[in-house]
């Protein structure tokens, strides 16, 4: 596996973790290691650094490509949504770190299925997953899967596509018959016409909606006063996951806004650091085209 995919975001994640000696973090989406990589620079000569990921073949690639940090590096296998049970033995007094899209990588080799040139149709990031996006493909009826490209794709066309998918029901070339079922004059100029199908696709798949809502109570809870938590995030539904949970924690009064003073009790426990989401500059972009959706959101344990 070729060394090609470029860590999204990379300076802005590293300032605004901003690790120090001794540091101790979890990678909760190693990936290829980027990130980590940078991180444990900063944090030597004894920080730590976790990495989850529940794609064997990236925790191969990170495990081999981090080896020269020795035993400052660890990594587990299994999906953010389950950090609680995967947690070292070691305080995460420096912070965590989820960067939830789908690397270059996943997406370039036709055969894990993310890719619009073909292939066999899988998308499942955790290999050892029942469900692919063949299943969903070959055996959803029309209207549920209408509902999952409107829904999770934002797709306007959803009902068109799903009713070409089930006449065909095919998984080979699917992104051209995706394509054929959306008016050209309407096909978007800077992605493919079957990204927002492929999306929905692949958050099935791989639940990634509820993982995330499930993973972010768990990372605050898990790490010690002062230390942050930054999620990077790639299209709408996940950002907004995020930065209604971090509001949501960071202003927890539930007291009607007439009310003079707080009576319910509750106690905010994290900050934002970030008040807007940080996004890539026009250079990260000109040379990572991907970085052009993510959106960067932080915040600290109080």
């Amino acid at each position: 596996m070729k060394d090609k995919h470029v860590p999204v975001l990379l300076q802005e994640v590293v300032r605004l973790l901003d690790p120090k000696p001794g540091q101790n973090y979890i990678d909760a989406t190693l990936g290829f290691g980027g990130h980590s990589e940078a991180i444990l620079t900063k944090t030597a000569p004894n920080g730590k650094l976790l990495g989850i990921d529940q794609d064997e073949a990236a925790l191969e690639f990170a495990a081999n490509r981090l080896t020269g940090f020795g035993d400052r590096f660890s990594e587990k296998h299994g999906n953010f949504s389950e950090i609680t049970s995967l947690l070292p033995d070691f305080p995460i007094d420096g912070g965590i770190l989820a960067d939830i899209g789908v690397s270059s990588v996943q997406l370039d080799e036709t055969d894990r299925g993310f890719s619009f040139k073909g292939g066999p149709l899988d998308m499942r990031m955790d290999k050892s997953a029942d469900l692919t996006a063949a299943e969903v493909v070959n055996k959803w009826s029309q209207d549920r899967l209408a509902k999952l490209i409107r829904d999770y794709g934002e797709e306007r066309f959803a009902s068109r596509i799903a009713g070409r998918i089930v006449e065909v029901r095919t998984a080979n070339e699917l992104a051209g018959i995706i394509a054929d079922a959306i008016p050209r004059r309407f096909w978007p100029k800077a992605i493919n016409p079957a990204t927002k199908t492929f999306q929905a696709l692949r958050i099935a798949v791989n639940d990634e909606l509820g993982a995330l809502s499930r993973f972010l109570p768990q990372a605050i809870d898990s790490l010690q006063p002062g230390a942050r938590l930054a999620v990077i995030s790639f299209h709408s539904l996940e950002d907004r996951i995020v930065k209604d949970y971090f509001r949501e924690r960071a202003n927890p009064c539930t007291c009607p806004p007439t009310f003079p003073k707080c009576v319910c009790g509750k106690v905010a426990d994290i900050k934002v650091i970030t008040k807007k989401p940080v996004i890539a500059t026009g250079a990260e972009i000109g040379t990572n085209p991907r970085s052009r959706s993510a959106k960067l959101r932080v915040i600290q344990k109080i």
